[in-house]
């Protein structure tokens, strides 16, 4: 396990990165280093498009980077199990394909081997119904691939990196033109509070006093920040406690604290630590140890591919099968579009037809349009 004072430190620079954004790459190569990898990425992935971004990415040529997402995006094996995995679960390639499998596969051979990598351990930060952002970290030949110690230094650091890139979210850099931090916290359009001690409020920006003005979600008690309902105020103030002691003492609470209000309204709250690293100049401005955005939820739809996923019990290969199977056509065809061997597809496709009760591909189209878009868009 690696030593308390060199996780705090990591931890201290992903969350700089929330509020300085530019950070990034110069954080992401010492996170690669921690879990275990030669490369890391911060990217986005549209289960719809099979499309993706990546927004930050350190060690990953950049020749290979642009093949990935203009083509090989498409034939990445992990896609679809990595997207549907649960948030923050460190996920690898033999969690959602046979390792000797993958070796066979197109994207193996044409795009991971010739960069000398073997395997990828990611992580969902966040969700909507098609897309998900995720962190992951590249295994090189000399690293081997995951094991039980690169999973658990993932699950250390990936709440961390999680908060920070939704705290980021809130925070537009780029339209806020802003001399101090502190003016950059009152320019984003979440309700902001800057709080010292015990919740005490130093500090509110125009959205957040809209918020404590209306009291139904958030409200100001005896001078402390306190959420509308008791029992998500509870864990508001075991998020604050926490985040006065530090980066690491902070772990995974105040990640996203959900907030309901009187009208029954779901907001959700996010804590940061002040007190250490490049947050200190926002901290000092105002003597406060933490910063907490309020914004409201947003509704998370789960996309139909995970409906199906789930009522069938399959795996993200048999799922990934069907989806090409609902797009491409004929075995030949998804065989050639996935890179796989034809055999394997009609594998696949013998379990998904005892799985769903089907026994011809036009069935299988037919139930996917039944649960409706992303599958037949």
């Amino acid at each position: 396990m690696p030593a308390e004072n060199e996780l705090a430190d990591l931890i201290g620079q992903i969350y700089d990165a929330a509020l300085k954004p530019d950070l990034w790459p110069k954080v992401l190569a010492p996170l690669s280093a921690f879990v275990g990898g030669s490369a890391a990425s911060l990217f986005t992935k549209n289960v719809e498009s099979k499309t993706g971004t990546s927004v930050y990415d350190v060690g990953i040529d950049p020749a290979f980077r642009q093949l990935y997402f203009d083509y090989y995006v498409k034939l990445d094996p992990l896609g679809v199990g990595q997207i549907l995995a649960p948030i923050e679960e460190p996920v690898a390639t033999a969690d959602l394909i046979s390792y000797d499998e993958f070796l066979q596969t197109r994207f193996y051979k044409e795009w991971a081997r010739p960069q000398k990598l073997v395997d990828f351990v990611g992580a969902v930060l966040d969700r909507s119904s098609t897309t998900a952002a995720m962190f992951g970290v590249f295994r090189h030949e000399r690293d081997g691939v995951v094991d039980a110690g690169v999973r658990e230094r993932m699950r250390l650091v990936v709440p961390h990196v999680r908060r920070a890139v939704l705290i980021g979210r809130l925070i537009d850099l780029k339209t806020v033109q802003a001399a101090t931090m502190s003016e950059v916290l009152d320019g984003i359009s979440a309700g902001m509070f800057l709080l010292g001690q015990a919740g005490a409020i130093v500090h509110a920006s125009a959205s957040g006093r809209a918020l404590l003005d209306r009291g139904h979600v958030v409200t100001q008690s005896s001078g402390r920040l306190a959420a509308a309902d008791g029992q998500a105020d509870q864990v508001l103030r075991e998020a604050l406690l926490a985040a006065a002691q530090g980066d690491l003492a902070l772990g995974v609470k105040g990640i996203a604290v959900p907030l309901v209000g009187r009208d029954d309204a779901h907001y959700v709250a996010h804590v940061l630590p002040l007190n250490t690293g490049e947050r200190r100049g926002a901290g000092r401005a105002y003597a406060a140890a933490a910063a907490v955005f309020v914004r409201k939820a947003t509704l998370d739809v789960t996309s139909p591919a995970e409906v199906i996923a789930k009522t069938y019990k399959l795996t993200p290969t048999e799922l990934r099968v069907l989806m090409a199977i609902v797009e491409i056509g004929g075995v030949p065809e998804v065989a050639t579009a996935l890179g796989v061997a034809e055999t394997t597809v009609k594998t696949h496709l013998r379990r998904l037809f005892e799985k769903t009760s089907t026994s011809r591909q036009v069935e299988l189209v037919k139930l996917a349009a039944s649960y409706s878009n992303p599958l037949v868009g």
